[in-house]
């Protein structure tokens, strides 16, 4: 129960700080229904205790089965084994991720279906199933993670000259939206039962990172080939707006129990049903481990319908509120300024940042502090969402511009700093762009780029979850400069 409490504590500081930048704006440029700010005060109720019971069901559940997974595949010596394990892994848990659901279906409505949910969830679990696997590779036989990523990204370039700018801005957002804080924990879980098979403990630690990075990216390539083979004539969107359907404050959550309930079933039951056949063929957990695994998945199952039927019974509405009344003011550097803040806090209330920042310590015996990891992150992320209300507010400004600089100085970067930020950072990219920041940043987005005249809600409202996967991988390895400077200063000192 005490865990339990933590857990509470901990998820209270991070949510806490979003609720108040929403009673600010409430009552100062953008005043909400009282109806709308008491679902809001559900929603947020709701998303607190919802976090905590799943982060407590992943670190008995999702991240032991991940552990296991990844140790038996290696186990067997098998190339062929290898690729098909991360291939098959891949694919099930990516079309299980209810982020990727919410923004496939997000997709699918502002486009009133002419790129539709199911396309989206299956070319993007496709892709990746396949970077899974070449991650594995790269892992297995000491390929060094900054030069498979420039090839990686050299790859993303070229495809993104034959990608129309509605598909560029979905594709990127995929790679945030499908890591989100069902498969990051387990796909961490995953590198570090591989990596942890390596008798060099230095590479085993640097190996446990990077593959989240890599999977994401597999997101960006299945998205612009999709580009590529349907050539997809020029796609126009709108978020149409009307008053509250309902006076009643219970029936938006209640009426999200059900889809929320199914979307978690679908996340979870692939990734329950091979656990079990590896139980059965290989793992054999003592009955007590059995059962530990089994409450933490039941946990993770409790506290992620609790956390999305919060999100999209209260946070949803009100980030698109917010995002249309703010844009609509006369002082548009409100809405950059709002688009930071709400950057800077909603990072700290993702689920899967929670669960990075302790592997990171974990992994590095505390060498690598969490609070040094959020707040860069929170920074980054905060510019990350003021730069896509630029990008909004500027009819000149395109995603490109931000993306393509970005990248090059990312990769250029991961030659310079310590192989273990790299994977850090490259990780946090897609870590960053969890539940909170697909439902409450996207929709704050969308709706700004309603209000303003001369923005498109598919070009321009889409494309911030891209804005906010890209900025740690610069933040972070920032940070792996300062360490290394840091570091060589202490061994010159003690010298």
């Amino acid at each position: 129960m005490s865990v339990l409490f933590d857990k509470v504590k901990e998820v209270l500081y991070s949510v806490l700080p979003i609720t108040i930048i929403v009673l600010i704006l409430n009552f100062t440029i953008a005043p909400l229904n009282i109806l709308l700010l008491i679902r809001f005060f559900i929603g947020t109720i709701l998303i607190i205790l919802g976090l905590s019971i799943f982060l407590l069901g992943v670190d008995n559940g999702i991240t032991p089965i991940g552990n296991n997974m990844g140790s038996t595949i290696v186990k067997t010596n098998k190339l062929w084994i290898v690729v098909a394990g991360g291939m098959i892994l891949g694919f099930f848990i990516s079309i299980a991720e209810p982020d990727l659901h919410i923004l496939a279906g997000q997709v699918d409505f502002v486009t009133s279906g002419l790129i539709s949910k199911f396309s989206i969830v299956l070319v993007v679990s496709i892709g990746i199933g396949v970077m899974i696997s070449l991650g594995f590779v790269r892992i297995v036989y000491n390929i060094k993670l900054h030069k498979f990523l420039t090839i990686t990204y050299v790859l993303i370039l070229i495809l993104a000259f034959f990608t129309t700018s509605e598909f560029l801005a979905i594709s990127f957002d995929a790679s945030g939206a499908t890591t989100g804080a069902m498969t990051v924990p387990f796909i961490l879980a995953l590198a570090a039962g591989v990596s942890s098979l390596k008798k060099d403990s230095k590479a085993s630690e640097e190996d446990s990172f990077g593959l989240v990075g890599i999977a994401s990216a597999g997101a960006i390539i299945g998205v612009m080939i999709m580009s590529v083979i349907s050539k997809t004539d020029k796609i126009t969107a709108t978020l149409e707006y009307s008053e509250l359907t309902t006076s009643s404050i219970f029936r938006p959550f209640i009426e999200q129990i059900g889809p929320v309930s199914f979307d978690v079933i679908m996340a979870m039951l692939p990734i329950i049903v091979i656990f079990l056949v590896f139980q059965k063929v290989a793992f054999r957990l003592s009955r007590r481990a059995l059962r530990k695994v089994l409450i933490g998945l039941l946990f993770t199952f409790v506290g992620f319908i609790m956390f999305l039927v919060g999100v999209n019974g209260g946070f949803m509405d009100v980030g698109s509120r917010i995002g249309n009344m703010v844009a609509s003011n006369e002082n548009k550097y409100f809405l950059v300024i709002a688009g930071f803040l709400l950057g800077f806090v909603t990072v700290m209330a993702e689920p899967a940042v929670h669960v990075l920042t302790h592997q990171i310590e974990d992994v590095t015996s505390g060498y690598v502090k969490r609070s040094a990891v959020t707040i860069f992150l929170a920074v980054g992320i905060g510019i990350a969402v003021a730069l896509s209300m630029v990008r909004i507010l500027v009819p000149g400004v395109k995603l490109w511009h931000y993306l393509l600089p970005g990248y090059i100085i990312s990769i250029a970067m991961s030659y310079f700093v310590p192989e273990l930020f790299v994977g850090i950072a490259f990780d946090s990219g897609g870590v960053a762009s969890g539940p909170m920041t697909a439902t409450f940043i996207l929709a704050f987005a969308q709706g700004a780029a309603e209000a303003i005249e001369g923005a498109n809600v598919l070009v321009d409202g889409f494309g911030m979850i891209a804005m906010v996967a890209l900025m740690p991988l610069i933040a972070l390895q920032i940070l792996g400069l300062i360490f290394k400077v840091k570091s060589r200063k202490q061994n010159a000192e003690s010298e």
